[in-house]
């Protein structure tokens, strides 16, 4: 096995990886002041971005949630790995050779990480499979079903298709003779074993490349081609895997998050072949899940990439559905999830019910743009397919039909919306607005009531449960700065600018600020820090400097230092150097000084009154400290001169 990885080596893939370009694979971003990005945060669910990246400095920091780091910790958090793959990946992308400590040279088929290696074998599946669909001829039936649907062999081409060999053992032999494993090959779900050894997993199909949002394949849906197939299921997917978790990835994701950015819109299909259409159609912002319902994970993913922020302009989701029984059943599910959205859901379905992928065949690309353009609010749809339930012609039919959509109007998240629908569904129903607005007012009111009930029976904890913290934990934990307070705020505004522009600072600037200027604990810590690394040093790059303030900190504060790293500063910048103004770092510097000499002052004005009042004190120590009291007064007077 390999050894660790040379510190050299990490640095320097830290050093060469944009943290900027590696956090778009899973975040739209847009400007958030000089120097810095934000966005939806990846790692919990947000309306407002508050996850904010400063690419010079080569640091994230979530002010949501808390979480931050440089571009390994992102990697390692957003894909499940540990430090050593993290770099490995990363090196892997910039074409970099790693040295380990053991001087060990890893041979080809040698593990360095679990997923890479995984990820490789899935290439190299992917490859092979690519090859049988156009050289084989076993594989003229997964030919003859793409022609069939439209698609010609360029069109498979891009979207990685291949064929699976019916023979059972030909992956897997490939993949053996490639220095691949029989466990590697058994976790990934690209074989499965038997009495008889090593089986592919798929057999006489064919193959999707499912790839995740960097472009990766991590795993393959497979379609039935053959009568005798023994698997009756028409499609098989890869089971979850150390790699592939089909809650949170969306087929084509790779190719269409460019457009879903740009445009901040998706559409959301069925099947693989509905995305294939709607990209080959110019629709190329649509994504599919893969063998499950589109649930709260794929809205995480989808949120971050199209900015789904309550502060901008509504995005757009369309989703397609076919327009039998299961289709508006899937429609009235995704509905059930609209809350979490902060854009406008839209449904799309075909006057005759027809897929993406049959509507273009039969109707040509247009038509199936149209469709996607003409889609019709979620809501609209919600209620419309609860209506039809119910006979209209009847009195009892409408009544019973209002009670059924009275929920959905009452559960719309826009209250000011609500009139509007409210006399909307009136009309479609035919009955009196009064009569709805009733029911909708029922409905809401049996809502909140419903909640206040779950909420009253939530579970409570017992704190006998909860484990203490470790003496480790409790000797280093230091308490978070409390900003509200003004002093404390200038004291991060001052480390803020040491951590992400030294260059603003000259030679004794910082002759008067000694860690006790800082009233924060954490502060004074993340202060010894800077002191540890050196003083600010302009010839480093911010991101190096970053690096070095944070070990020479105590491990307590490390956090704090990513965070202080990224954090937006209030204040203007010289347009000819990129810098804070240079008086506003000399107002947080005499800020700062001033709170420390009247720290002091009031230090030694104590000690003085205890002395005069006790009559046995040293005279001496009296003068000495009058004497000290008189030099810090002088001292503060000098500098408040200076600053007005």
């Amino acid at each position: 096995m390999a050894g660790r990885i040379r510190a050299d080596d990490v640095a320097l893939v830290k050093e060469r990886s944009s943290l900027e370009d590696v956090v778009r694979e899973h975040v739209t971003l847009r400007p958030a002041g000089p120097g810095s990005l934000k966005g939806l945060c990846p790692f919990h669910d947000e309306k407002t971005p508050s996850f904010t990246i400063r690419p010079a400095v080569g640091a994230y920091h979530c002010f949501g949630c808390g979480e931050g780091g440089d571009v390994i910790s992102f990697v390692q958090q957003t894909e499940h790995l540990t430090f050593a793959e993290a770099v490995e990946r990363l090196a892997q992308k910039l074409g970099m050779e790693l040295h380990y400590e053991d001087g060990h040279r890893p041979r080809e088929g040698e593990s360095l990480g679990r997923r890479s290696r995984l990820l490789e074998a899935h290439r190299a599946a992917q490859e092979l499979y690519a090859e049988l669909l156009l050289a084989s001829p076993q594989a003229r039936a997964g030919r003859d079903f793409l022609r069939a649907r439209g698609f010609d062999s360029e069109a498979a081409r891009r979207f990685g298709i291949g064929f699976a060999p019916r023979g059972g053992e030909e992956l897997s032999r490939h993949l053996r003779a490639k220095g691949f494993s029989e466990e590697e090959l058994t976790v990934g779900g690209l074989s499965g074993r038997g009495s008889r050894g090593l089986y592919d997993r798929f057999r006489g199909r064919l193959v999707w490349p499912i790839r995740d949002i960097t472009g990766d394949t991590v795993g393959f849906g497979a379609r039935r081609l053959f009568e005798d197939d023994r698997i009756a299921a028409k499609y098989l997917n890869t089971s979850e895997t150390p790699i592939y978790k089909k809650s949170t990835v969306l087929y084509g994701l790779d190719a269409a998050k460019k457009a879903i950015a740009a445009e901040r819109r998706a559409v959301v299909v069925e099947g693989y072949t509905d995305v294939m259409a709607c990209h080959l159609a110019g629709v190329e912002n649509a994504v599919a899940t893969c063998g499950t319902a589109f649930g709260v994970d794929h809205i995480k993913v989808l949120r971050r990439i199209m900015r789904d922020e309550q502060d901008l302009a509504p995005a757009r989701v369309v989703f397609t559905f076919d327009g039998d029984a299961a289709g508006q059943k899937a429609a009235m599910r995704a509905f059930g999830e609209d809350q979490r959205w902060a854009s406008q859901s839209f449904v799309a379905v075909a006057d005759d019910g027809m897929d993406p992928c049959d509507l273009r065949q039969a109707r040509g690309d247009e038509a199936l743009r149209h469709l996607v353009e003409d889609a019709v609010p979620m809501f609209e749809f919600a209620v419309r397919t609860t209506m039809r339930r119910f006979e209209l012609a009847t009195a009892e039919g409408r009544v019973q039909a209002m009670r059924a959509v009275a929920p959905i109007i009452a559960a719309i998240r826009d209250g000011s919306m609500r009139p509007e629908y409210t006399r909307t569904v009136a009309g479609w129903l035919g009955v009196e607005v009064e009569q709805v607005q009733a029911e909708v007012g029922r409905a809401g009111r049996m809502a909140a009531r419903e909640a206040r009930d779950a909420g009253s029976a939530a579970p409570t904890v017992d704190a006998a449960s909860v484990p203490e913290p470790s003496t480790h934990e409790a000797r280093t934990a230091l308490p978070a700065p409390d900003v509200r307070d003004p002093v404390v705020f200038v004291e991060r505004q001052l480390l803020q600018t040491l951590l992400q522009f030294p260059g603003s600072f000259v030679p004794g600037d910082l002759d008067d600020v000694e860690p006790e200027s800082f009233g924060a604990p954490a502060h004074r810590a993340v202060f010894d820090g800077v002191r540890g690394a050196g003083g600010p040093q302009a010839d480093l790059s911010a991101r190096a400097w970053a690096d070095r303030v944070a070990e020479a900190a105590p491990l307590a504060v490390r956090g704090l230092v990513a965070e202080l790293a990224v954090a937006p500063l209030p204040t203007r910048f010289d347009r000819a150097t990129g810098l804070p103004e240079r008086r506003y770092v000399e107002a947080l510097l005499a800020r700062v000084h001033d709170v420390s000499l009247s720290r002091r002052i009031a230090d030694a004005t104590s000690n003085l009154r205890r002395l005069e009042n006790d009559p046995g004190a040293d005279p001496q120590d009296r003068r000495r400290i009058g004497q000290e009291l008189h030099r810090l007064e002088r001292a503060r007077a000098e500098l408040r001169d200076r600053a007005s």
